[in-house]
């Protein structure tokens, strides 16, 4: 029998602007406000990331994140998992400052340094709210995501061995895999893993199927079966995309962070509408959504009580 689907929720990330959804959460109130709606609606882990509440930009300010993290904690079960890639352009000491702050569950960890192009999409927004927006999508066209071995192994040490985290390994492209799996013969981090294919990015792999098998096969090649995997597909591709990957037997991961719409020409008003529509899929597909005693089990975390906020 097929396990229950772990549904991740990515609440509002570092990528999409204000000026791209009036959805978007921004504030303290509005991200504790989300993420509780998001648990409450089926979400078994929660990605969480701050931005400045006072122009949406996004922040790595360890009070930024005590504003909102405690209040989740108290009402929901859900994981809490705290982004360690940030925003592009944040240091990693800047990227680290929450979560080694925090001391949670679970944090995000990239695999590899990827061109990130979000300045496609400044040409598509009519009017900006804030100065900063249109530079900081501008920036992605000669910029890049910096996810070196150095960082990896820094995260790895400093908030794995450091402080008992475990890791959503985001994996933007086969080769990732690969180093994940170097990591693991350098006996820098054991089993069971949890690895999130990220389709769908500009400068990361293209969101079809037949890429998903392929590293999915890939992951078997060097894992074997013990690891839980899910899917991350931007935009327009993430509802497919979830429902191919839930039929291979894996999990899936939603939310504003990935994208703004609930159905073609429609923005999501929330991240529980879309984590609430995942959920139908999941049982109408005849499966369970997993709770999140089962996430914690599954993919062996510490507990809630043993983290900082």
């Amino acid at each position: 029998m097929a396990k229950p689907v772990i549904i991740t929720c990515a609440i509002t990330g570092s990528l999409h602007v204000p000026s791209m959804s009036p959805y978007l959460p921004i504030t303290p109130d509005q991200i504790a406000e989300e993420s509780i709606a998001a648990a409450e609606a089926g979400a078994a882990i929660l990605h969480l990331h701050a931005r400045d509440p006072n122009d949406g930009r996004p922040s790595a300010d360890p009070d930024v994140f005590r504003q909102f993290l405690p209040r989740i904690k108290q009402a929901t079960d859900a994981v809490v998992n705290i982004t360690t890639g940030g925003s592009p352009g944040m240091t990693i000491d800047e990227r680290l400052a929450a979560p080694e702050a925090m001391s949670p569950e679970m944090t995000s960890l990239n695999m590899g340094t990827i061109n990130v192009g979000l300045f496609p999409a400044a040409d598509r927004i009519k009017e900006f709210k804030h100065d900063w927006e249109r530079p900081f999508l501008e920036g992605t066209r000669h910029g890049m995501f910096r996810n070196t071995f150095g960082d990896i192994e820094a995260i790895l040490n400093r908030l794995g061995k450091g402080h008992g985290a475990r890791f959503e390994f985001e994996c933007y492209d086969v080769g990732h895999l690969y180093n994940l799996a170097w990591f693991l013969d350098e006996k820098l981090y054991e089993p069971p893993l949890f690895i999130q294919f990220c389709v769908g990015i500009l400068g990361g792999i293209g969101p079809e199927v037949d890429h998903l098998l392929h590293m999915i096969r890939t992951a078997q090649r060097l894992f074997g079966d013990d690891f839980e995997w899910s899917v991350l597909a931007a935009g327009r591709h993430q509802m497919p995309m979830a429902t191919h990957n839930i039929l291979l037997g894996g999990n899936a991961r939603v939310g504003l962070e990935d994208s703004l719409m609930i159905s073609r020409g429609t923005l999501a008003k929330s991240n529980a509408q879309q984590v609430a529509k995942l959920a139908r899929i999941i049982v109408e597909l005849g499966h369970d959504v997993a709770t999140p005693s089962e996430a914690r089990e599954r993919l062996a975390l510490k507990g809630a009580d043993r983290t900082n906020f």
